[in-house]
């Protein structure tokens, strides 16, 4: 098992409840492949440092995990196609 660190930006213009709900899914696809989520940091609406899909501010989250490779394929696959999700970025956890 490998340890990763996942951060994600969000759309800020989601409703809370709608975020909830979106957060829960993204993590869930981790712990159904396997994954342990150590700690969960929301940093909350920030601005980004440029426009992503016309978007100006999103709501930041960042995990660390212990996962297997597959874990981590399977979020990455699921986050590309997400229409919620502006970016994320999956590294090795040095730990």
């Amino acid at each position: 098992m490998q340890k990763y660190e996942i951060m994600y930006i969000l759309k800020a213009t989601l409703e809370e409840e709608a975020r909830k709900e979106i957060i829960a899914k993204l993590h869930a696809i981790l712990t159904d492949n396997g994954a342990t989520i150590r700690d969960v940091k929301e940093w909350g609406i920030r601005d980004l440092a440029y426009p992503i899909k016309d978007e100006l501010k999103g709501f930041y989250a960042v995990l660390k995990i212990t996962s297997e490779p597959k874990a981590i394929h399977e979020f990455d696959r699921l986050t590309k196609i997400n229409a919620h999700v502006l970016r994320h970025l999956i590294v090795v956890d040095q730990d």
